[in-house]
């Protein structure tokens, strides 16, 4: 039986969408939508592509040939992806251009004559060639969270279990490259994030399942998924299967999709394609980040729960794990809130004291408020799986490094951006005084040592700061 396609992916020209429709009706609503005209003053789009419309496999190999970049074979499963293998760029090029020469197209083809087709995935290009500008991100999805925090901190607080390479646990921006018949099996997006992705060249085919359908793929016992959607699924393992709805997209060179979060999708390469994709979070989707952790930490927990008695630091191995699979764990999460809360309120701060800007800012305002009611409703949650974990944060340590400003002045920029569409401004040049924030901290909220201390702080915070000035309305 073939798939049941319920309809297709809306598309729209981004140039006639506004910021505050995009929201309204894709990121609120949890809705993919392809988006056009977005690409077009992009880099990418001339070097990376020759006048033919194919891949420039020659510039790569000779500008960017000797990184090292994770590849996947496509024809060879490893639990629940490709099998990965690591080699340059230029041995991956080397292989697509011998692969093509022998048209061979398809990964049963492949079987036959004992080729693979290689996918090279997960290239954290900007953070490896940062001077070279390849594209900007568009507008929609500048409020991005995850990428913000990871160009000024590391996501795991664990030192010793951090991967020494830098740079393959930076970001979560990437270059994907594959001949025509690649592919990537079906997934979800890490951490349940959002997700867009860019055909510099190429055409994909999408099949997407919205989250109120997820568990149609799932075996009986919610365990292991579907592994390609294409194959003869079995309906004794898998007996929700035929019952799922797909949406089915062919995504065209210069078009770029929203993904959202926890779609369940399934990708092809239609024709030899580059594109560029980021996952990322923000205020909309938080919840989604919090519910994956607990459910991972729940069945990281039961996988060990018979050594319980005999451990020394159940709850510590329990995190560690989480951590190893998930990408993070509790403490991870709920200090990245902390920062954002407080870099949250720190635009508050701003916006009331920074006389180049309007007191009543409504989008500034009516933003970071947004963000703080979503930072509470998701804390609010939290209180009582952080009751054992030992955790102290020092507000005003936090305050103090440079990192912080850093991540205070990327999100200034940031809504600023988006509330003027077009705004620049000079990173180097641009001042930040912690002065009236500081001062609205005093010695009963210094210090977080659970969910409910932060929603304290908040609330303190945000209170002292309408007192200072007097006019604004700081509720919320």
């Amino acid at each position: 039986m073939g798939l049941k396609i319920g309809g297709e992916i809306e598309r729209i020209n981004g140039k006639e969408l506004s910021y505050e429709e995009f929201v309204k009706n894709y990121l609120e609503k949890n809705q993919p939508v392809v988006i056009t005209g977005l690409m077009d003053d992009w880099k990418a789009c001339n070097d990376w592509v020759t006048k033919d419309g194919l891949p420039n496999l020659s510039f790569f190999s000779l500008n960017f040939g000797k990184s090292k970049v994770q590849v996947a074979d496509c024809g060879r499963r490893e639990f629940t992806d490709h099998k990965r293998v690591e080699m340059s760029v230029s041995d991956f090029i080397r292989n697509w251009v011998d692969f093509s020469s022998k048209e061979c197209s398809s990964a049963s083809s492949c079987e036959d004559s004992n080729e693979s087709l290689l996918y090279l995935k997960d290239w954290h290009f900007v953070k490896e060639y940062p001077d070279y500008i390849a594209y900007t991100t568009p507008l929609f999805f500048r409020d991005d969270w995850l990428n913000l925090y990871l160009d000024s901190y590391n996501m795991h607080m664990d030192e010793t279990s951090q991967d020494k390479n830098e740079v393959n646990c930076s970001d979560y921006r990437f270059v994907y490259m594959g001949s025509k018949g690649t592919w990537t099996p079906l997934h979800a997006d890490v951490f349940r994030s959002y997700s867009w992705s860019a055909n510099v060249c190429g055409r994909k085919k999408w099949l997407l399942l919205s989250p109120s359908q997820s568990q149609l793929v799932f075996d009986r016992h919610m365990k292991s998924s579907v592994y390609d959607i294409f194959e003869d699924v079995s309906g004794t393992k898998f007996p929700g299967f035929n019952k799922a709805i797909w949406l089915e997209c062919i995504q065209e060179q210069n078009e770029v999709i929203f993904v959202p979060s926890g779609w369940y999708h399934q990708v092809q390469n239609m024709e030899d394609t580059i594109s560029i994709n980021h996952n990322w979070f923000n205020a909309h989707n938080l919840s989604w980040v919090w519910k994956l952790l607990l459910k991972d930490y729940n069945e990281a927990k039961g996988y060990i729960e018979d050594i319980r008695d005999i451990c020394d630091d159940f709850e510590g191995l329990c995190q560690r794990n989480l951590a190893i699979n998930t990408g993070m764990n509790f403490s991870d999460f709920f200090i990245f809130i902390i920062r954002f809360s407080l870099a949250n309120l720190f635009q508050l701060c701003s916006l009331v004291n920074d006389h180049k800007i309007k007191v009543h800012d409504p989008f500034m305002a009516q933003h970071t408020l947004s963000n703080l009611a979503s930072i509470k409703q998701v804390v609010s949650d939290m209180e009582s799986f952080l009751q054992n974990l030992g955790f102290c944060l020092d507000v005003k340590e936090v305050l103090k490094k440079p990192d912080f400003m850093k991540l205070c002045i990327a999100m200034g920029v940031t809504y600023r951006r988006l509330r003027d569409g077009q705004w620049k401004h000079n990173f180097d040049n641009m001042e930040v005084d912690c002065g009236d924030f500081l001062h609205s901290i005093d010695d009963s909220c210094g210090k977080v040592y659970s969910p409910n201390d932060l929603i304290k702080l908040t609330n303190h915070v945000a209170t002292d700061l309408g007192r200072i000035f007097g006019e604004v309305n700081f509720n919320y």
